[in-house]
């Protein structure tokens, strides 16, 4: 079985307990990847990581260069990648330090390079996107959550808007008539590129903090940073598991 990659988003600079063996510095007919790719063994499992904002830089949701970063994962002949997604909750069981585990999405981004699909074939790249999260992937990341006795939401909905500043009230309500679950920055086109490039993908969501006119406080980093820190070592806790049950 070929390796699995891990995209890590904010909160998850570093994946913890992997020993890294070589960094690959990929060039790609886009451009750099956001870092170089970790490649490394967890326990007894080989492993490549990826972090989509630089850490330790800040590259903000709409500057993410995700052609790169897909591309040269596809280029290391990984197997599956798991894409870890700090969210907001907007449906009621939806809540701050819930694990979800999406199985649709809605773009509402703009102006993001969001497909390898240039005119320079002879065909148009239209993909099925119909399930827009590999189902193969998500049973395994849901058999593993059973596994590790992880609470979680089997399924969800992500809309993924602009960025980087956060939603209006409005915005949010208009996410839930959507049928929106969760909102959050980096799920596209992230997911819509895998899937061109015949990766299978899922996400894996934290909710940090209830969306936009939903909670009590004014929305800040500070405020999500000890649920990431916690929620952070729960996706461990699961990505260590769904290694051992390959």
């Amino acid at each position: 079985m070929r390796p699995l990659a891990i995209i890590g988003g904010t909160g998850i600079d570093d994946l913890e307990g992997l020993e890294v063996l070589k960094e690959h510095c990929v060039q790609t007919p886009y451009g750099e990847p956001s870092r170089p790719i970790q490649e490394g063994r967890l326990g007894e499992h080989s492993l490549f990581f990826l972090q989509r904002h630089g850490s330790p830089g800040a590259i903000p949701p709409h500057r993410i260069n995700y052609r790169a970063n897909l591309w040269a994962l596809k280029s290391m002949e990984v197997g599956a990648v798991v894409a870890i997604n700090a969210v907001g909750g907007i449906t009621e069981s939806m809540r701050p330090g819930r694990l979800v585990i999406p199985h649709q999405v809605i773009d509402y981004t703009w102006g993001r390079e969001h497909t390898f699909d240039e005119g320079q074939e002879d065909k148009l790249m239209h993909i099925d996107f119909t399930e827009p999260y590999e189902r193969g992937l998500r049973m395994e990341l849901l058999a593993a959550a059973d596994s590790a006795n992880i609470p979680h939401e089997a399924s969800g909905v992500y809309g993924a808007t602009q960025g980087p500043r956060l939603e209006t009230s409005a915005e949010v309500q208009r996410m839930a008539r959507d049928g929106c679950d969760v909102v959050g920055m980096t799920g596209m086109p992230e997911a819509a590129l895998a899937c061109e490039l015949g990766l299978p993908y899922a996400s894996v969501c934290m909710v940090v903090n209830p969306a936009a006119g939903l909670g009590d406080l004014p929305l800040t980093l500070a405020m999500m940073q000890d649920i990431l820190v916690r929620e952070a070592a729960v996706v461990r806790q699961l990505l260590n598991q769904l290694l051992r049950n390959r």
